[in-house]
């Protein structure tokens, strides 16, 4: 079974992978815990069924945690990170909160909608990219921000963010993280701090 969509005429069942990528999940918890993976094997759901949830998937899970329906699907329908239908091969979710808003979240929003031709929530006719908005990234201090799959685009600009989507569409290569001279979450232009600590004398204590 592909990690694609499957057929409508197909029931939900884990792949072999799967299966014991679920159970390693479900080991970590003391017996009678084993709810609590509830929300790793959602995400192994979605990532098998192409990107998104359905109903049938909710009740696999919960039947497969022994727990009820309607416990996996508060926790499927609260989080953003559960999709509940089709999206793209690329999900652009751009950060609107407020650090990101700050920063150029509604520049970077504005140049993906013109870019790709969609509104929030839209994927483009050749089902390469869904747009979204999402909120806090949690990557503050490098904002503004856009997650693409399980990676963060930081430091962008209206340009970088439309380069950045041409490289995905082309299948090239592309670099996540800051999409400037920075250093992980350093400040602009480097370490500005201790920058004499190491090496002194007493400086490895």
């Amino acid at each position: 079974m592909s990690a694609a969509a499957q057929k409508d005429d197909q029931k939900f069942v884990w792949t072999p992978e799967n299966e014991v990528l679920a159970q390693k999940h479900v080991a970590k918890y003391p017996e009678g815990r084993q709810q609590s993976a509830v929300m790793p094997l959602l995400d192994i759901a979605q990532r098998q069924n192409g990107g998104h949830v359905t109903q049938e998937i909710m009740e696999y899970i919960a039947d497969y945690l022994d727990m009820a329906p309607i416990k996996v699907m508060e926790v499927a329908t609260f989080y953003t990170m559960y999709n509940h239908k089709p999206v793209g091969k690329h999900h652009v979710q751009v950060c609107g909160t407020t650090p990101c808003w700050l920063r150029g979240a509604d520049d970077i929003m504005s140049a993906c909608k013109k870019h790709l031709g969609v509104e929030k929530g839209g994927t483009t006719e050749d089902g390469m990219f869904t747009l979204a908005e999402v909120e806090c990234a949690g990557a503050c201090v490098n904002a503004p921000v856009v997650a693409i799959g399980d990676d963060y685009f930081e430091d962008l600009t209206p340009e970088s963010v439309i380069e950045l989507l041409n490289k995905l569409k082309a299948g090239e290569a592309v670099k996540p993280g800051p999409q400037i001279d920075r250093q992980n979450s350093a400040p602009f232009g480097g370490p500005t701090t201790l920058k004499d600590f190491q090496g002194t004398k007493g400086g490895d204590a």
